[in-house]
């Protein structure tokens, strides 16, 4: 008996060592461009029976070395960040991003290496009520990259208050002065992913020919409310929100038509220049501070003036910027696979195909920890198509 346990226990150990020797192998062999996904991702089966709806294995792995466990060097190796350019068109072409945070730091970081190229440039806005540890984490993430920092300044952002706007309003601030000459500023939260690839994203950005992005129309009736009357936030032991006083505002500056839209935008340089030292743009800040939501209609208002750098005076809502599935728009999303949250969808992994075929270059909302079949099937078909892209050459590390 005690020899057939040695002899199972040999046959195991020497398995694996196998094992071990054939996979390092391969990591040593020249690696080409992908064809198939099946063949390398080991967690591409779960993805593809999540897309044919049906029931998944629960595959979730963890980035392979916790942050300030080993040099940043190792970290992003580890981690299989792309570390040089993949295409002359991006180089030439860097964005900005601006990242308002709060919470689910694992989350965040996998948008944050999903969207990571080292010719752009990251912005991020820590809410100054997150924790200690989130803080931490998110400044040893940071700190391992030249081209991506903390806000200089932070605000205690309540959810639609003028802190929410004053935070990607910090950002941009200290975006402008980074020497990366940035074409286009993207803003994002945390619970963000790219549906498209960076070399996707700029392209769609350069048919724009230097036009601001911000999807929007004439208020409708249950959005008027939101600038007719004086909203406060307050924040206390009892939470953070806003509240309506139901005391009238006065008319907005420079005789300006308020627009309503979606506070996710691509801006150009030329504009965020504009917002900081034009008198309009200076006075429709200070006019919606104690609006509802003001990051719904101060982009948009102020790009629909004609002859601000990069106007589109009559866009509507030209622009896929952002994938939302709304708790009020069910007939025309089929519904939510996850759960809602403020009426908006926690994308589950019956979402995915939806996702997919989205012409959106972003998507909102995820939760790793919720739903990780969801982010990591998303993350692996970003990865395989950026490959597929590059027309340079391709470091090992770079594969997942």
């Amino acid at each position: 008996m005690n020899f057939w346990k040695y002899y199972l226990f040999a046959f195991t150990v020497l398995s694996v060592v196998i094992f071990v020797m054939h996979y390092n192998t391969q990591l040593s062999l020249p690696k080409k461009k992908l064809n198939s996904s099946s063949e390398r991702y080991p967690g591409i089966h779960a993805c593809k029976d999540a897309l044919e709806d049906k029931s998944a294995f629960l595959w979730y792995k963890t980035l392979t070395s916790p942050l300030g466990s080993v040099p940043c060097e190792e970290y992003l190796i580890q981690n299989h960040y792309i570390t040089s350019p993949l295409s002359e068109e991006e180089v030439v072409f860097p964005l900005a991003y601006v990242m308002v945070i709060h919470k689910d730091f694992d989350t965040f970081e996998r948008l944050f290496r999903a969207i990571y190229m080292p010719q752009n440039v990251y912005c991020v806005h820590v809410d100054e009520k997150a924790t200690a540890e989130f803080k931490k984490s998110v400044w040893q993430l940071l700190s391992c990259f030249q081209n991506a920092f903390i806000a200089s300044k932070i605000e205690a952002v309540v959810y639609a208050g003028i802190s929410r706007l004053q935070a990607d309003l910090n950002c941009l601030k200290d975006l402008v002065a980074s020497v990366v000459p940035w074409k286009y500023a993207v803003n994002t939260c945390g619970q963000d992913f790219p549906l498209k690839t960076n070399k996707e994203i700029v392209q769609y950005l350069k048919g724009f020919k230097g036009k601001n992005i911000t999807p929007g129309v004439l208020p409708p009736a249950h959005a008027i409310g939101r600038t007719k009357y004086v909203h406060r936030e307050h924040l206390g032991k009892d939470g953070s929100f806003v509240q309506n006083t139901n005391i009238l505002k006065t008319s907005p500056p420079h005789q300006l038509t308020i627009y309503f839209g979606t506070a996710y935008v691509a801006l150009t340089r030329e504009f965020v220049n504009f917002i900081f030292y034009d008198k309009r743009a200076i006075d429709l800040l200070q006019w919606s501070k104690d609006t509802y939501s003001p990051d719904e209609h101060f982009w948009v208002t102020l790009n629909r003036i004609p002859g601000v750098p990069g106007a589109m005076p009559n866009a509507s809502w030209t622009g896929n910027l952002r994938a939302i599935k709304w708790i009020d728009m069910e007939d025309k999303h089929g519904g939510c696979h996850g759960h809602y949250v403020h009426g908006i969808c926690i994308y589950g992994n019956g979402d995915l195909k939806w996702l997919i075929n989205s012409p959106s270059l972003f998507a909102n909302k995820f939760e790793l920890a919720t739903y990780p079949l969801t982010v990591e099937c998303l993350e692996l078909r970003l990865r395989e198509r950026t490959l597929n892209q590059s027309e340079t050459a391709i470091q090992p590390s770079w594969y997942f």
